[in-house]
């Protein structure tokens, strides 16, 4: 941590603010903590740490919790945060489905809700998010909602792309290119909005709120009905100048026949949608929850072992350009789904030629099908009151 002198940049104001935001960010990482250890873990003085403190209380952004007793030394307050002192939204426009989540100030959700459709055309869409979002916003007590502070938006790069892939006409998504979803967002509710690469925020709720992120540099992939990825650099989410760094699915790889195509048209479960309905499960529904049905179970493995050879060639790919310490696996597919997959993939990478690259450890992450409506959730918080905005790692280490 930098201590108060160190801070670069400006007036008083600017430096006070930073702090306060340093100070939220420890509080967050490393749970209650008594002044006296803020002080010392962020190197600034103890009077600057209490009045911080202060002012984080008064605006009720922490709260202290019960004084405790110890055998040795003075009685000491930790200094937690305050769940209900910031609020946020996050809002997953997909391929298949809508999402909205509701999270306290820890990220953890308040309110969650999901809505299936066979395909995105955008004035269903937009329809639909706007009268469910404002049951959503309409749900939050009305002493919490000043405690509001943003919404993400998390939502394809191209949603009008790629519509073969999914036996549309090119003019059934075209509509998308028109819309302006930040701005139709904020005209309806009045709080900002910020908009990011679906895969990019699926990267970030890892970051923040799992346990398999831990590496400073890795390679996130996320499958969805498309697939797509995060980029980590120096433990900061790297979304590029067009935010669109880790657009995995546009990455060219073998086809059987030798012919080179995008990721998206191997490695994604569009595939794995077809086949389940050949195996005769039609309902309309998440793909997570369709492969519960006994009768999937070949068409998952079927997919399983065509998906794992293209996406560890766009693995090796990746490592080759950038020193990867670690990749991070996850889908929208519950746990054992997904940990079946990861063992493929490694399968699959361990007969890849990778001469003249380090190795890396290949992990599955941990959120799962709520990954990219997390992620959009959690980043206004992470915007607005994180010292470093790029998103830091939550912990950088090379455990095993």
């Amino acid at each position: 941590m930098q201590g108060e002198h160190q801070i670069r940049g400006g007036d008083q104001l600017g430096l006070r603010a930073y702090n306060k935001r340093m100070i939220l960010n420890l509080i967050r990482q490393a749970g209650a903590l008594p002044k006296a250890e803020i002080a010392r873990l962020t190197g600034l003085s103890a009077q600057a740490v209490s009045v911080i403190v202060n002012a984080l209380l008064k605006e009720k952004l922490v709260r202290k919790e019960k004084k405790v007793r110890g055998k040795v030394g003075q009685p000491y307050t930790p200094i937690a945060l305050n769940a209900s002192g910031a609020l946020s939204v996050g809002v997953k426009i997909g391929r298949r489905s809508l999402e909205l989540m509701l999270v306290d100030f820890h990220g953890q959700t308040i309110d969650y809700k999901q809505f299936a459709y066979d395909a995105p055309r955008q004035r269903e869409v937009t329809a639909l998010l706007q009268k469910e979002l404002a049951q959503l916003l309409d749900g939050v007590d009305t002493g919490l909602r000043d405690r509001i502070i943003g919404i993400g938006v998390a939502m394809p790069g191209q949603l009008s792309a790629w519509t073969d892939v999914m036996g549309l006409d090119p003019a059934e998504l075209i509509d998308w290119d028109r819309v302006d979803i930040a701005t139709m967002i904020a005209e309806q509710t009045g709080y900002p909005v910020e908009v990011h690469n679906d895969a990019t925020a699926a990267c970030a709720a890892e970051m923040i709120l799992g346990e398999s992120l831990t590496f400073s540099n890795a390679f996130y992939l996320y499958v969805g009905t498309f697939i797509g990825g995060g980029v980590v650099i120096n433990g900061q989410l790297f979304e590029g100048s067009q935010r669109n760094a880790g657009a995995l699915g546009s990455m060219p790889v073998s086809r059987p026949d030798g012919q080179l195509e995008q990721l998206l048209r191997q490695g994604s479960l569009f595939g794995l949608e077809a086949a389940i309905r050949k195996a005769g499960v039609h309902d309309k529904g998440f793909i997570a929850d369709l492969l519960e049905d006994p009768r999937t179970e070949r068409a998952f493995a079927d997919w399983r072992r065509s998906a794992a050879g293209p996406v560890a060639q766009a693995i090796a790919s990746a490592l080759s350009v950038i020193d990867f310490e670690g990749v991070v696996i996850d889908a929208m597919l519950h746990s054992g789904h997904v940990a079946a997959f990861v063992e493929d993939v490694r399968a699959a990478l361990n007969k890849v030629d990778l001469t003249g690259t380090s190795p890396a450890l290949v992990r599955q992450g941990s959120i799962g099908p709520k990954a990219r409506v997390s992620g959009a959730a959690i980043l206004p918080l992470i915007r607005q009151f994180s010292p470093d905005q790029e998103l830091l790692v939550k912990k950088v280490a090379t455990a095993a």
